[in-house]
């Protein structure tokens, strides 16, 4: 580990935190020299990864240049973008576009259908796998030695009641998700949300999921098991096609 990557990267996830601070602040925080703090700000500023009012330095565009470039650099985002807004006007319903890198899931994109959520606070976050549909179709069909890393690593905390926490149990249903090719949140994340999701294979590699979520009432385990899961089975073959014709 190189200390001084260390301490930039935790004044960037401070300032994400806090949304925006002063050097004084971050310095007292992360207990580091306000001398050393100001050095790496000024750096990011001339670079527009900070900007800053008054004496409060934020988080600049130029992340965003970074993030755009990386998710339109993904192999599954392109063939899928389509497919999730039609999926959208379908179900009605929460859509998502699943990623995911070291043992972690991301939001890549999607739409939060007929429901007061707002999708831009999801999209680009990270979760833990176990406890979504997305994480959990990815999960099925990584091998045996990445799924005990990642159990290692990240762990199993529960979120709800509901949440799998118990490493052989999830193997249990991991195996079920292979069978029946979906995987399923009933309430495992958020209580009152389930969800459904397929994985999204290509050349014998994970690239994402594809998953519908919404209020427990209206995406039930039937709706889920039945039309829910042929919608998606439909999908996945458009994106399939996509990657063929790209």
């Amino acid at each position: 580990m190189v200390k001084s990557d260390e301490t930039l990267l935790s004044i960037i996830g401070y300032l994400r935190e806090v949304d925006g601070a002063g050097v004084t602040e971050i310095a007292n925080q992360l207990d580091l020299a306000k001398s050393t703090v100001y050095d790496h700000l000024v750096t990011m500023c001339e670079y527009g990864f900070t900007v800053k009012h008054g004496t409060v330095y934020r988080l600049g565009l130029q992340f965003f240049n970074y993030g755009q470039y990386v998710r339109n650099q993904s192999e599954v985002y392109d063939a899928t973008k389509p497919v999730v807004d039609r999926l959208v006007e379908a179900t009605g319903e929460m859509v998502w576009l699943i990623g995911h890198e070291n043992g972690r899931m991301m939001y890549l994109y999607g739409h939060a259908g007929d429901t007061d959520i707002n999708e831009n606070t999801l999209i680009g976050s990270w979760a833990y796998m176990h406890c979504h549909s997305g994480g959990k179709a990815i999960l099925a069909h990584l091998s045996e030695t990445e799924v005990d890393h990642i159990i290692d690593r990240h762990g199993l905390p529960a979120r709800t009641e509901n949440t799998t926490t118990d490493p052989d149990e999830l193997r249990a249903e991991l195996e079920q998700i292979r069978e029946r090719g979906y995987a399923l949140n009933l309430g495992e994340d958020l209580e009152g949300i389930h969800a459904i999701s397929v994985p999204l294979l290509f050349d014998e590699r994970v690239l994402g999921a594809l998953a519908i979520a919404g209020p427990a009432h209206r995406v039930t385990q039937e709706r889920c098991e039945t039309e829910l899961s042929e919608e998606l089975f439909a999908a996945r073959n458009d994106i399939e096609l996509n990657f063929v014709y790209s």
